[in-house]
C-alpha cells in the first residue's frame, strides 16, 4: 500500500488537476454546485451498488469519483472566498474530536451503544434543537426511517427486547389488515405506512440493514427474471404468450442456479 506521504502527493496531484480544470475546461468551468448535486447524488448511488456488489475494483473507482466531486465543491467555495479544502478538512476533524470525548477527552464508555448515545446528546449540547435535525428531507423513505429511528434511539427513545418490536409489527399487520377489510383507502395507506416502519424498526434490532437487503433482493429478483427472459427468447417466445406454469419453471430453475 502507498505510504502518507505518496497519499498526500497523490490528493495534492488531484487538486492540482482541479485547479487546472477549472481554469481550462469549459464544462468544469461552467459547473455550479447546484449543477454537480445530483451528479453527486448519482455517484453515491454507483458507490452502493460497488460496495453491494463487493466488487472492490469499482468501489475504488467509485470513491474516486466522489471524491472528485467533494474537491470540486471546495474548489467552486474557495472561488467566493467562503471556504476551500483546507476548511472542509478541518471542519471534519474538528467535528469528530468534539464527538469523540472518549477519545481524545476523558469521558469512559462502556460499548458502540454508549458511544451513539454521547455523539446525539452532544449534537444537541452544539446549539441542534432536535435530535431528527441532521436527517435529510430527500433521503430515500426507507433510508429516512432507519435514520429516524436510530436517531431517537440514540437518546433513548426505544424498545427494550426485539420481541416488543416483533409484537408492534403484528398489532400493526392487524390493523392494515383490519382497514383492508373496510376497503378503506386511505386509511390502508396509513396502516401499510405503519406497517414499513415497524418492519424497518425490527430490522435494526435483528442488526440488518433494510436498505442493503431489500436492494439484495431487488438484484436476485432481476437476476432470475433476466434469466427467465433468456430462456423464453431461446425458444422464441414471449413472456406474455406463456402460461404462469411454463415461466415457473424457469423461474425454479433460476432460484436453484
Amino acid at each position: 500500500m502507498n505510504s502518507r506521504k505518496e497519499q498526500l502527493q497523490a490528493f495534492d496531484r488531484l487538486l492540482t488537476i482541479m485547479d487546472e480544470l477549472r481554469e481550462q475546461c469549459p464544462w468544469d468551468r461552467k459547473q455550479t454546485m447546484e449543477t454537480l448535486r445530483h451528479l453527486t447524488i448519482e455517484e453515491t448511488y454507483e458507490l452502493g451498488d460497488a460496495i453491494l456488489d463487493n466488487d472492490l475494483e469499482e468501489v475504488k473507482k467509485e470513491l474516486g469519483d466522489v471524491l472528485l466531486h467533494i474537491v470540486f465543491y471546495s474548489k467552486i467555495g474557495s472561488e467566493s472566498n467562503n471556504f476551500d479544502i483546507a476548511d472542509v478538512c478541518n471542519s471534519i476533524c474538528e467535528k469528530l474530536i468534539s464527538r469523540h470525548p472518549h477519545i481524545y477527552g476523558d469521558v469512559k464508555v462502556a460499548d458502540e451503544e454508549e458511544v451513539k448515545r454521547n455523539w446525539e446528546n452532544l449534537k444537541l449540547r452544539e446549539g441542534k434543537k432536535s435530535v431528527l435535525e441532521g436527517v435529510p428531507k430527500s433521503l430515500p423513505a426507507v433510508v429516512k426511517a432507519s435514520r429516524i429511528q436510530e436517531k431517537v434511539a440514540g437518546v433513548g427513545f426505544d424498545w427494550e427486547e426485539p420481541q416488543q418490536v416483533f409484537e408492534k409489527l403484528q398489532e400493526e399487520l392487524g390493523e392494515l389488515q383490519q382497514e383492508i377489510s373496510d376497503n378503506n383507502p386511505e386509511k390502508m395507506e396509513a396502516e401499510f405506512g405503519d406497517v414499513l416502519f415497524s418492519m424497518i424498526n425490527y430490522a435494526r434490532f435483528l442488526n440488518i440493514n433494510p436498505e442493503n437487503a431489500l436492494e439484495r433482493t431487488n438484484k436476485k429478483f432481476i437476476k432470475r427474471f433476466q434469466y427467465l427472459e433468456d430462456k423464453a427468447a431461446g425458444l422464441n417466445k414471449s413472456l406474455k404468450d406463456m402460461t404462469l406454469a411454463e415461466m415457473d419453471v424457469y423461474w425454479n430453475e433460476a432460484k436453484n442456479q
